[in-house]
Parts: structure tokens; sequence; C-alpha cells
């Protein structure tokens, strides 16, 4: 049974233009002025860098064409205007193509602090700075490319990898402290903070193993984050060796939930982000 959702995609023109009325405009200034503020001591570098290079307008919507032309110019890749869901095998087979698909819709202004589903705020804003950098890009698409030709089980497991990595990951390099480098963090005031200076949620060493056997919730703030050491690790740890981990992991079984933290998102055959 797949989720569903209150927001309607937005379909470009014949042009490659989608049309955003004033108000929706103002939604994307809110977002963009008070989460640019929060991040700019909390985002890693390979982020902030990302962030300059795409060149977004504080003050309206980008169009998925101006990101694409920006995202070319230092890894190849492409935005997409898709539907607020989609299948997973349809989200794999674009990552493959170096294509990242971008839900069309903004959030309501009711809806400013917390979104089920990924907006063009999440998709933009917190996804696309990063695509700029070759080894997050490569990573990416490596995913993708992993995630066309497995059964509908494991791809369960590669939204985990997906989850903890693309979407809730931490990073602490030698060179700078803990850092945020996932979208759902980046694009989320509340998470943004928390993240990095709770104390509730456990903050663990990457291990692909442990990654792909842990639960998470999506409706709720993370219970544990997994902390990588450079992008380019990141990359090696998945590069030809998903394929036994996937194995070792299946084998091993779902990790136990001292938390209550459950797999719902995971067992619904679309990417909730």
């Amino acid at each position: 049974m797949k989720d569903t959702t209150s927001y309607t995609a937005r379909a470009p023109d014949s042009n490659g233009y989608i049309h955003y009325e004033p108000s929706e405009h103002q939604v994307w200034e809110t977002l963009y002025h008070r989460q640019f503020a929060l991040i700019q001591d909390k985002a890693c570098e390979a982020y902030l860098i990302g962030l300059d290079r795409i060149g977004l307008s504080p003050h309206h919507i980008p169009q998925c064409k101006e990101i694409s032309e920006a995202l070319k110019a230092y890894t190849g890749w492409t935005v997409a205007p898709v539907a607020a869901l989609i299948s997973f095998k349809a989200f794999f087979d674009l990552l493959a193509h170096q294509i990242f698909p971008a839900a069309s819709f903004i959030r309501r202004p009711e809806e400013l602090d917390y979104l089920k589903e990924p907006d063009i705020f999440h998709e933009i804003f917190g996804h696309c700075p990063l695509l700029t950098d070759p080894a997050f890009a490569a990573f990416t698409q490596e995913v993708g490319r992993f995630g066309q030709g497995i059964s509908p089980e494991d791809r369960k497991m590669l939204a985990r990898l997906y989850w903890f990595t693309v979407e809730f990951g931490l990073i602490q390099t030698p060179n700078q402290p803990l850092k945020i480098y996932g979208a759902g963090i980046v694009s989320s005031k509340t998470e943004s903070i928390y993240a990095l200076q709770s104390p509730i949620p456990e903050r663990k060493p990457f291990d692909l193993l442990t990654v792909l056997r842990m639960p998470y919730r999506y409706d709720a703030l993370q219970k544990t984050y997994f902390v990588i050491d450079s992008i380019e690790r990141l990359y090696n740890m998945v590069n030809g060796q998903l394929l036994e981990a996937f194995r070792e992991a299946n084998a091993l079984g779902i990790l136990s939930n001292p938390h209550e933290i459950h797999d719902a998102a995971m067992a619904q055959d679309y990417r909730s982000c």
C-alpha cells in the first residue's frame, strides 16, 4: 500500500517552466532565510561550497532547469520535477542516470516546520548543493545503480543506507568538528539543532552492516545518527562492497529496536524523506 499526499505536483509548461504563486515564493523566502542563517556553523564545508555553487535566490523558488545548469558544470547531474511520491524503482533509475528527482510543490505556511513528504525546498536546498561534490555525486549514483537490480525486500535495506547518509548523515573530519551533510537535517530548523546539540540521540561511527540493519522512523526526530569521516570514504565503502554487505545483513536480520523505531516508511514502495 502506497502512502498518500495532500499535495499536487506542479507540472512544467512546454518550456520546462513551473509557475508558482507569490504566496509560494514567500514560503520559500521564509524557509531560505531562516535555514541559511542557521546552518552556517552547522553544515559541512562541502555543503556550504555547493550551496554557493548552485546560486540559489532567497526570494523565489528556483526552476529545475536553473539548478540543472549549475550541477552540470560540476558533476554532470540534472534535476527533474516529479510527483510528490514516486516508486523506489523510478527513484533509483533516475539516480543511476545522474538525474535527481525533485518534488515540484512547496509546503503550506502552516507546515513550515514539518512535512512528511519531500517538497521543493527540501529537494533543492537540502539535496542539490552536495551534488556538486564529485565524490558525493558518485556515491549517490552508485546507490541508484545498485537499486536497479535488487529485490523489493533488499530495497528496504538500501532505503536505510540512503536514509542514514544522504538524508540524515553527520560528518566529522580531522579538520572540522561534527557537522551536518544529510539533506533531511540541513533543510530542517529543528533537526539542525537537535542532531548536533541534543543529548538524546546516539551518534555512532558509520558502519555499513549496522546501517543496513537499522530501522528508522520518518515521523519523529531521529534516535540514531551515523557519522562518516569523509565523503570519499563513504563512496569507497559502498563501491563494490554492497552486494556482500547485503547478503550478510540479510542473514543477520534487522536490529532490535530499543527506541520503538519502526520500518513503516520502508515497508512501502516509495521514498519518504
